[in-house]
């Protein structure tokens, strides 16, 4: 089978399109003829090294497809079923092992594209609105990359939920795009300073990092939480936890996908929102653009050159 992987951790150009052995299910596992990935900054961090793997590291944090075979001891998916699935890593090949209880059914309204394009972003945006920092009618949150692909989803999310939104975006174009998805009001952060307009807010939720920690800091009210989840801009520099008491007594957390889908249940919950709401016309993805696997490369280029909004994904052969 076709796959694109890394056996060096380094830039887009030591990703590789070459054959690799195709998987078998074990138990617990099945067999997804991959249709569609999602591309993410989480492959990123794995192709730069920045999350540690072994090579050859097949990347890939989500996909869609057509389940092919099950290995033992499975019952709560079968060969044809149409599933999804975010945070099992390898889905940038033309077939991918998954633990089987990760696998979710796809409605029959919603295709491939858009539920690989639904999954990892869809989720995260959830867990962060609705158990991270529970958002309530009357909160007001700043969303960092509002623009981006979990941030069009975490202003539609917030917005459900009653609060007030203030998005940061790095042009005119993205400020529209967040205004369409619903933010109160969109600071372009590249020609003003976003924290005299998002002073007092209850959460900050912030993708990107290095480049805006320290100032998101100065934009919480007393005891206002920072969700830092992403380093667009590179890791948050080290900083002493004294700074949270000054700035006034202010929480912090690092969350992971990972910790918030842990258990079929909660995997269920939050994946079924999502998908259901997409279905009902609730929920709007904006994808981006659809590259050829063996592009892959030039997928993270133009993520990482923040040339996009919305969802980048790859397509497989049929």
């Amino acid at each position: 089978m076709k796959a694109v992987f890394v056996e060096q951790p380094g830039g887009p150009e030591n990703l590789k399109y070459a054959d690799q052995p195709k998987p078998e299910p074990g138990p617990g596992q099945a067999l997804v003829k991959i249709a569609a990935a999602g591309v993410n900054f989480i492959d990123v961090y794995f192709r730069i090294g920045l999350y540690p793997a072994t090579p050859p590291i097949v990347l890939g944090n989500e996909g869609a497809g057509t389940v092919e075979a099950v290995g033992p001891d499975v019952k709560n998916i079968a060969p044809g079923d149409r599933v999804a699935y975010a945070m099992a890593r390898g889905s940038y090949a033309e077939y991918a092992v998954v633990p089987a209880w990760q696998l979710v059914k796809i409605p029959p309204a919603i295709d491939f594209q858009t539920a690989a394009a639904a999954m990892l972003q869809g989720m995260t945006a959830h867990y962060l609105t609705h158990s991270t920092y529970p958002l309530k009618a009357g909160d007001s949150c700043l969303i960092h990359a509002a623009a981006g692909g979990v941030g069009l989803i975490l202003v539609q999310m917030a917005k459900m939920l009653g609060a007030r939104v203030i998005g940061t975006v790095g042009n005119e174009e993205k400020a529209q795009q967040a205004k369409v998805a619903g933010a109160d009001e969109v600071v372009i952060y590249t020609k003003e300073d976003f924290t005299a307009k998002a002073k007092g807010v209850h959460v900050v939720y912030d993708s990107v990092g290095k480049s805006t920690f320290l100032q998101s800091l100065d934009c919480l009210r007393p005891r206002g939480m920072m969700v830092t989840f992403g380093n667009a801009s590179g890791p948050v520099p080290d900083f002493a936890p004294l700074v949270l008491s000054q700035k006034g007594s202010l929480f912090l957390t690092r969350p992971s996908l990972a910790h918030y889908t842990s258990t079929p249940e909660e995997l269920s919950w939050r994946a079924g929102d999502v998908l259901n709401w997409i279905a009902q016309g609730k929920l709007k993805l904006h994808i981006h653009k659809v590259y050829p696997l063996a592009d892959a490369a030039q997928a993270h280029r133009d993520l990482e050159g923040r040339k996009t909004s919305g969802k980048l994904l790859l397509c497989y052969p049929s």
